[in-house]
């Protein structure tokens, strides 16, 4: 497998000066307006919003520095000018009457080409045509006069229920070898399989299949499990007897056409650098952004926030002009990794966890932003290094949940690689936002799932998130510095071993804490499948009897508590029973009464002896909201929020 650092020092990207070439957006058209946007509703002195879909083309130099650590895009076709071009869909919101933004552009990085940024700071559901009043959700961000710019960059998402795609070059006469995880999560016999690439060879005894248990088992070829060719991009597989749900399989092969993904990366930068500072495309079409935009906040959340690493990481941060395309980040529960896109025969929908996708790149050193030597690899790097050799290095503002400490490696962002406390650059905070799952909506009630243990956590990450939006712009506007990072450390002994003791979770009817997490390793990326190596530290959240982080950013109602809610679940009998149940939380009810807790052998106090009168909670919770409004970690407007739920 080709990887994207192989001959690359850090720093050679941004070391040499721009150099002048005929790129960038070459195509900017407006495919369809829709004035006034959401039905015409309005956002207080904002006004009215309208809705731009536009298609935009890019070019790029492959001999630019800013382009050539692209994997594959020297072997890319050209057009006529000798340059590499790729399509992306684009979507913007802005107010109607210009003079009402807040000249702030707001871009959200589409999670496999779905928009989630208004689920979390509009507290919306999670809907791509943006045509209703209701979606627009508590309007925060339309009140706020941001102008909102969605684009595609991931090469391999299907053009369906408004996702929004990108189209990069196919690279011809390109062959090696792929690999596929499947974890199917039903007992259907065959089982029909979607490869990422086509295969170049249909000869079912030239592909290597196996499957497994759990992710630690060793990979197994039973005889009766055997694959079938029905298309160059399409298997069956006949599964094998002895093995439940969630088992593993795993299929190697020779494949071709790859797709030039890290062009992606490309499509953001120049998409995000046009709007801002173009007057017109290159064919002369004006700029419907043009001298509106006087900074730019780039948002992203799970695979985005993982995206948003590697934008960074990589050098994307600074166009071939030499501009700074984003003043601030904001990735969201993206823990300590990035993506698999910047890469032959890349799989960008990928992420490593504790029982799937465990190896797949996106993994590896740097996990944290400083610039720090890896004791396992050798290795001296760090998110920030190529912003830090360019001058430009972005305001950060990082939140992660729960669970990214126990599936995406949240730890190895605030330690060293043995396992050391790690001191923040001045222009990143980290936040952790107390006992959340990985994502939830405004909405959400916990209910049980397919295949979850446990009822499923519904705190929701939106009204921190909005303050910390709030603090981002502040910062990168007139250098207000935003609240200090509240995250898990070694030093204050709020990062702990994963183990019942050093956590103190406490003793829960029916639930065992077993420390299960992902444990990350040095991985060797050029076997085939990779293997590991030598294994990191990491680490997890204390919590206090009640099971609460005790670092982080506790909304208001955790404060006054009526269950105990974790990031981690796991999956329950004929799912690979015990294995972390993915991104899903659990929520677990405090007992009613002293006796009922009694009986039940519960440690934690019931409802009736941490509430005995009526407006106890209601009290402490509008105490919680005041604190954190007075810390600038919740917003005015979302106290009667919380007030308004407490149930």
């Amino acid at each position: 497998m080709k990887r994207i650092l192989q001959g690359l020092a850090f720093a050679i990207s941004v070391a040499a000066p721009p150099q002048p070439v005929d790129a960038k957006v070459v195509k900017f058209e407006i495919l369809r307006t829709e004035s006034p946007a959401f039905e015409g509703r309005m956002f207080g002195p904002v006004g009215t919003y309208d809705r731009i879909i536009a298609r935009a083309t890019i070019a790029v130099a492959p001999d630019d520095p800013h382009n050539s650590l692209i994997v594959d895009i020297d072997r890319a076709p050209r057009n006529a000018h000798g340059l590499v071009e790729a399509v992306s869909d684009v979507e913007i919101l802005r107010p109607t009457v210009a003079a009402n933004a807040n000249r702030r552009l707001f871009y959200e990085v589409v999670n496999r080409g779905n928009k989630l940024g208004l689920a979390l700071f509009n507290d919306t559901g999670v809907t791509n045509d943006l045509a209703k009043v209701a979606d627009a959700g508590n309007g925060f961000l339309m009140s706020r006069g941001y102008t909102v710019v969605w684009s595609g960059w991931q090469g391999d998402t299907a053009a369906a229920s408004g996702r929004l795609t990108f189209s990069p070059p196919i690279v011809p006469q390109v062959t090696g070898l792929a690999r596929e995880e499947f974890v199917f999560d039903h007992l259907d016999n065959p089982v029909l399989a979607t490869l990422s690439y086509p295969a170049a060879d249909l000869d079912p005894a030239h592909v290597k299949l196996s499957v497994r248990e759990r992710e630690s088992d060793p990979r197994t070829a039973p005889n009766d499990l055997s694959v079938r060719f029905d298309a160059p991009n399409r298997i069956a597989i006949s599964r094998p007897a002895g093995f439940d749900a969630g088992a593993i399989y795993e299929l190697i092969y020779l494949a071709k056409d790859p797709k030039v993904m890290g062009l992606g990366f490309a499509a953001t930068r120049d998409i995000v650098s046009f709007l801002r500072h173009d007057e017109a495309d290159a064919e002369g079409t004006p700029n419907l952004l043009a001298g509106q935009i006087d900074r730019a906040v780039a948002f992203g959340a799970s695979q985005s926030g993982r995206y948003l690493h590697d934008f960074l990481y990589l050098g994307f941060n600074t166009d071939e002009a030499g501009h700074a395309v984003f003043e601030g980040l904001m990735p969201h529960i993206a823990g300590g990794k990035k993506t698999f896109t910047n890469y032959r025969f890349s799989q960008p929908g990928r992420s490593p966890y504790q029982h799937a996708d465990t190896v797949y790149p996106g993994s590896e050193f740097p996990f944290t932003y400083p610039v720090i030597t890896d004791n396992l690899t050798g290795r001296t790097d760090g998110l920030l290094a190529r912003c830090l050799a360019a001058g430009n290095c972005p305001k950060i503002i990082k939140t992660d949940s729960d669970i990214e400490f126990y599936q995406q490696r949240a730890s190895l962002v605030a330690t060293d690689t043995q396992g050391n406390a790690l001191a923040m650059p001045d222009n990143v905070r980290l936040f952790l936002i107390s006992n959340l799952q990985h994502f939830a909506l405004a909405n959400d009630r916990s209910a049980p799932t397919r295949t979850c243990m446990f009822p499923t956590n519904p705190l929701h990450a939106g009204p921190p998130a909005r303050a910390l939006l709030v603090a981002l712009d502040a910062w990168i506007t007139d250098g207000t510095l935003p609240p200090p990072s509240r995250y898990p450390g070694r030093n204050e002994g709020t990062l702990v071993p994963p183990t019942a003791d050093a956590v103190g979770f406490p003793q829960i009817p029916g639930v065992r804490y077993s420390g299960q997490l992902t444990r990350p390793t040095v991985i060797d990326f050029d076997a085939m499948p990779p293997a590991k190596g030598a294994a990191y530290p990491i680490f997890v959240p204390s919590t206090d009897g009640d099971g609460r982080n005790i670092a982080g950013v506790r909304l208001p109602t955790l404060e006054a508590p009526i269950a105990t809610h974790t990031g981690w679940n796991f999956r329950k009998a004929g799912f690979a029973e015990g294995e972390l149940c993915e991104n899903n939380g659990s929520m677990f009810p405090f007992a009613a009464t002293r006796d009922e807790r009694l009986k039940n052998n519960d440690t934690r106090p019931s409802l009736a002896e941490r509430y005995p009168k009526e407006g106890d909670r209601a009290a402490a919770v509008s105490k919680a909201a005041r604190q954190l409004v007075q810390d600038r970690l919740l917003l005015e407007q979302d106290v009667d929020l919380f007030m308004a739920n407490i149930n």
